[in-house]
C-alpha cells in the first residue's frame, strides 16, 4: 500500500470521532479559515498513535507525499497530523524533501501548521546541514510570501546556545520595518526565545533596533517576568 492508499482510512478513523460543537468553537477560535471535525490535540494524538500501530512502516517510507495529500484534506486536524508526523519521523527527512515542505508552508497557510512546521520540523532539517540551510535561509528571508519570512525567523527558536545569533539578528533586521502582525509577532517571540540563553544580547539588540511596538513587548517580556 503506498502514502495515498492509507489517507482513507485515517480520514474514516478521525471522521469517526467528529464532535460537532468542538468543531464550532475551533473554527471560531482560527476566524473561520478552515473546517474542522472538532477533534482536540490529545484526542488527535491518540488516533493519530492508534492508527500508526498499523500503518507506521507505509507513513514512515512516504513521509512527504503522505503530508502532502493530508494537505488536500478540508479539515483543519489531518493537517495537524501532517506536522506531527513530519516531525516524529523528522530523522528521516533530509534536503531532498524541503521543496515539499516549503509547499506545505506555503498553502492552506496560517500560524497552527505553519508554526509547528517551522520549529519542529524545518529546524531540524537545517540544522543538519549548514550549507542547506544558507540557500534556503537566503530565500525565505527577504520572500513576498510573508509565511516563509516567518520560518526564516522562527526556525532556529529550538536551539538554544546553538543558535547563529549573527543570522538571526541579520534576518530580523532584513524584517523589522514590515508591518504585518505575524512578522512582528515572530521577531519578538524569536528574541524573546533567545534571551532565555542570552539576555544581554538580546537587550542591546533591542536597544539599537527600532523595533515595533509589538516587537519589543514579546522580546523583553520573558526578561521583564523574572
Amino acid at each position: 500500500m503506498d502514502a495515498t492508499g492509507i489517507v482513507s482510512p485515517l480520514v474514516e478513523l478521525l471522521k469517526a470521532h467528529a464532535d460537532a460543537e468542538n468543531a464550532v468553537t475551533m473554527c471560531r477560535y482560527m476566524r473561520d479559515q478552515f473546517d474542522f471535525l472538532g477533534i482536540k490535540t490529545p484526542e488527535r494524538r491518540r488516533l493519530t498513535r492508534d492508527f500508526l500501530r498499523g500503518h507506521s512502516d507505509v507513513v514512515r517510507d512516504n513521509l512527504p507525499s503522505f503530508a502532502r495529500d493530508l494537505w488536500t484534506l478540508p479539515e483543519r486536524e489531518f493537517q495537524y497530523v501532517g506536522v506531527d508526523l513530519l516531525d516524529r519521523f523528522g530523522k528521516r527527512l533530509g534536503p531532498a524533501d524541503l521543496p515539499t515542505i516549503e509547499y506545505l508552508v506555503t498553502k492552506r497557510s496560517w500560524w497552527d501548521t505553519v508554526d509547528g512546521l517551522a520549529t519542529r520540523v524545518i529546524g531540524g532539517v537545517l540544522r543538519r546541514d549548514a550549507p542547506v540551510r544558507d540557500r534556503y535561509v537566503s530565500s525565505w528571508r527577504m520572500s513576498d510570501n510573508m509565511w516563509l519570512r516567518r520560518v526564516s525567523i522562527l526556525f532556529q527558536l529550538k536551539y538554544k546556545s546553538d543558535t547563529d545569533v549573527d543570522l538571526l539578528f541579520s534576518i530580523v533586521r532584513d524584517n523589522i520595518a514590515s508591518d504585518e502582525f505575524f512578522i512582528r509577532k515572530a521577531i519578538g517571540w524569536a528574541l524573546r526565545e533567545h534571551s532565555k540563553t542570552d539576555a544581554n544580547a538580546v537587550i542591546q539588540f533591542v536597544s539599537e533596533h527600532d523595533l515595533s511596538p509589538l516587537s519589543k513587548r514579546e522580546a523583553l517580556k520573558w526578561l521583564q517576568s523574572r
